[in-house]
């Protein structure tokens, strides 16, 4: 009993001083990057918050050249302002500015998610960053298309070529 009630004493001091520790650390500027474990406990939580039966999603829209195009263009005028023409997260000023940054799209981190993962994270956004929802909150096929084909250019990324990217600069907002 003595154990039980010493634990759950110590635990708001312990979860309080670990607080106090990291702002006085961080300063919580947005400049550097995260740590490791910030990161680790960060992608675990965006993990937890994918309801299973969307984690499970398979993309709907047959991947093909025009699935491809159609999310490349989407991508350039809407995406890249943060996460770069070619993904790797290096957008504008703008977008470098985030904390935490905005991830290589092209790397294991991303790549790795399932494709119900990455719709719900465009759809809903994530909380804590510069993820913004982009979802309406209706079932509008039309805008779930288009989320899907954008997908199918999340998974090209890595394949970029030179001049799909010259294509992309074409079509940037900024």
């Amino acid at each position: 009993m003595f154990r039980l009630l010493t634990g759950v004493l110590l635990s708001p001091i312990v979860i309080v001083a670990s607080g106090f520790v990291y702002v006085t650390s961080t300063g919580l500027t947005s400049q550097p990057d995260p740590g490791r474990l910030e990161t680790l406990v960060a992608r675990r939580f965006r993990s937890l918050a994918v309801p299973g039966e969307i984690r499970v999603m398979a993309n709907p829209v047959p991947s093909s050249e025009e699935a491809i195009g159609k999310g490349m263009r989407h991508f350039a005028a809407y995406c890249a302002l943060c996460h770069g023409n070619d993904g790797g997260g290096k957008g504008t000023a703008f977008g470098r500015g985030f904390f935490p940054k905005a991830p290589d799209m092209r790397l294991a981190d991303t790549q790795d998610m399932t494709d119900g993962e990455l719709f719900y994270i465009i759809e809903n956004g994530v909380r804590f960053t510069g993820m913004p929802a982009f979802g309406t909150g209706t079932a509008d096929p039309k805008e779930e298309t288009l989320v899907w084909q954008l997908i199918h250019f999340i998974r090209h990324l890595p394949k970029l070529t030179p001049d799909e990217l010259a294509e992309m600069q074409s079509l940037n907002v900024l």
